[in-house]
């Protein structure tokens, strides 16, 4: 049946974001559709990435993230007479009966059955959960945060008043958001993750700065810690680790992550891929060309490896939406895949990431180059200057960019789209050194930090630079291999904080004091930054010296 036919009938089901992504967008395109939206819970098309904010406070009522820009409610109302869309909410989709083209659904408030009959069919299910099975986890306040009902059963407990401290279970993007909404309310917080870092699309090196920020910040952080049980009597009182640790907690939640809600895909004979996600092509379609899927049920394909990939984001969702509406109303339109990219903000930083990480592009057999650069996100003379770090994942073979993490108080946001932007046009760190980005003192350095750290990585892959990472330095140090650590600030600077045992030369003197350093050890220059480091180690290379290296990234 052709899709401009006024009797195609179009079921969608999933009401929150790819769902009513689809149906307002075939409803501009083919208003002649009879399109009807299938929603399991109340609440339709809201902004669950705003739930702990939410929680936090900075969003005072539920309704904003309901609303849209102008203020209009997303109900069922709102969708009928906006767009001309029929929602049935609180109805469950039973199965889908291929063979008839319909769908057996039921409704949560009458417990009536009936089957409705589509010509096109859109599973935008979501995702749900995935609880450990915990001893202990039906005990009272023990939460998840996945819809706007979660958050309202979390702010009933802590508005009783009768919460002191919180342990979340889960360093991922959710739990580490949670941390700080519940320290904004005065809570105790303990962020404890199975993994040895938080924060996965992190490096270890990257995920390093934000524990040690989120502990100065006041939150306890336990990682390399597995739970076996919560206990309690009627409510959760506490949780036990594999080791033995108790962590006390009036309130405990699980965020350990989601899986794809691809039952109902699989129990109709459709494809579902390797890591739970419906199996999808270009057109989003399911292995039935007239079943189409978006949003976190789908599996999806990784830009750079071309490897199967589970990343849930609401941005994605309403991507895909977009994609599944044109190709059904005949706009033929293609997903070819996503990145990863993500940020969240974690007190005063913004934590942001995009591509593959060093471990991850190792894994997938590229030889990689590394670049750590700190700096400020604008001109370093201008009052509202803010450090950010930045770390550049590079192929050496191909000098192609294959990741960007970027974290700190600063401008963290522009850089990851830029770097997004680069590496889905497959740019190199050469084309991207050359890139003329927006520059005055109050928005960006003259060379921005994005064109420094490519710079940086142009050095090294053309042997200008030897650099070594602030762990390698480290793990030297730890085994006393015999190195020098030159630091090249000025005495003022190393006086008021250095590293023990090392020599200062400040870079000004260099050039006239280089002889007191000894010719037959490795030498590894630093300053705050490493930029006055790097300047050092071409001036040690000019005076014959042959094993210097320059620390990545600097003190900072």
């Amino acid at each position: 049946m052709s899709s401009g036919d006024k009797e195609s009938k179009v079921v969608i089901i999933g009401g929150v974001a790819a769902g009513p992504k689809t149906g307002s967008r075939i409803a501009r395109l083919c208003p002649d559709m009879e399109i009807t939206l299938i929603e399991k819970g109340e609440f339709l098309s809201y902004a669950g990435c705003g739930l702990p904010y939410y929680i936090s406070g900075v969003i005072k009522e539920r309704g904003e993230l309901m609303n849209t820009p102008s203020g209009a409610v997303r109900d069922a109302e709102f969708f009928h007479n906006v767009k001309n869309i029929q929602v049935c909410n609180r109805t469950q989709a039973m199965r889908i009966n291929r063979k008839e083209k319909t769908v057996t659904i039921r409704s949560l408030r009458t417990n009536q059955q009936e089957d409705m009959a589509y010509d096109y069919l859109v599973l935008a299910t979501g995702a749900t959960p995935t609880n450990p099975p915990f001893e202990g986890i039906d005990l009272l306040n023990v939460f998840n945060l996945n819809k706007v009902e979660d958050a309202e059963a979390i702010m009933s407990v802590l508005e009783s008043g009768d919460v002191r401290k919180v342990a979340i279970i889960g360093g991922g993007l959710i739990g580490a958001e949670m941390a700080e909404s519940f320290h904004a309310r005065g809570l105790q917080v303990c962020l404890i993750e199975k993994l040895p870092q938080l924060l996965p699309s992190l490096d270890e090196d990257m995920s390093l700065l934000i524990s040690r920020y989120m502990e100065d910040k006041g939150v306890r952080i336990a990682t390399d810690t597995t739970v076996t049980r919560l206990s309690g009597k009627s409510r959760v009182e506490s949780v036990i680790t594999q080791d033995g640790k108790i962590f006390d907690a009036d309130v405990v939640l699980i965020a350990t992550g989601v899986r794809p809600n691809s039952q109902l895909a699989h129990k109709a004979g459709l494809e579902i891929g390797d890591l739970g996600g419906i199996k999808v092509n270009e057109k989003l379609q399911i292995s039935d060309p007239d079943i189409y899927a978006a949003g976190d049920c789908v599996q999806n394909t990784h830009r750079i490896t071309g490897k199967p990939c589970y990343v849930p984001l609401g941005s994605t969702a309403n991507k895909q939406g977009r994609v599944v509406a044109n190709n059904i109303c005949e706009r033929p339109d293609r997903w070819r895949g996503v990145l990863g990219t993500n940020i969240c903000k974690i007190f005063d930083y913004a934590v942001g990431s995009t591509g593959l990480t060093e471990k991850q592009a190792c894994a997938n057999g590229y030889e990689v180059l590394t670049v750590l650069s700190p700096a400020p996100d604008k001109a370093h003379y201008y009052p509202a200057a803010k450090p950010i770090f930045m770390k550049l994942v590079v192929d050496q073979k191909s000098r192609r960019l294959l990741g960007v993490q970027v974290i700190g108080p600063g401008g963290v946001d522009k850089r990851i789209d830029t770097a997004a932007t680069a590496i889905t046009a497959g740019m190199t760190v050469d084309m991207i050194a050359e890139l003329d980005l927006a520059y005055a003192p109050p928005f960006a350095p003259a060379m921005d930090n994005l064109i420094t750290a490519a710079n940086i990585a142009r050095n090294k892959l053309d042997g200008y630079l030897e650099g070594v990472s602030p762990q390698d330095v480290k793990a030297k140090i730890d085994r006393k291999e015999a190195i020098v650590l030159l630091d090249v600030r000025s005495l003022k600077e190393y006086e008021s904080m250095h590293l023990s045992g090392s020599v200062c030369i400040p870079l000004g003197k260099l050039r006239e004091e280089y002889e007191r350093l000894p010719r037959g050890k490795e030498i590894i220059t630093f300053c705050k930054l490493s930029l006055r480091g790097y300047e050092a180690a071409l001036i040690l290379k000019s005076k014959g010296f042959t094993d210097v290296k320059v620390m990545d990234g600097g003190l900072l």
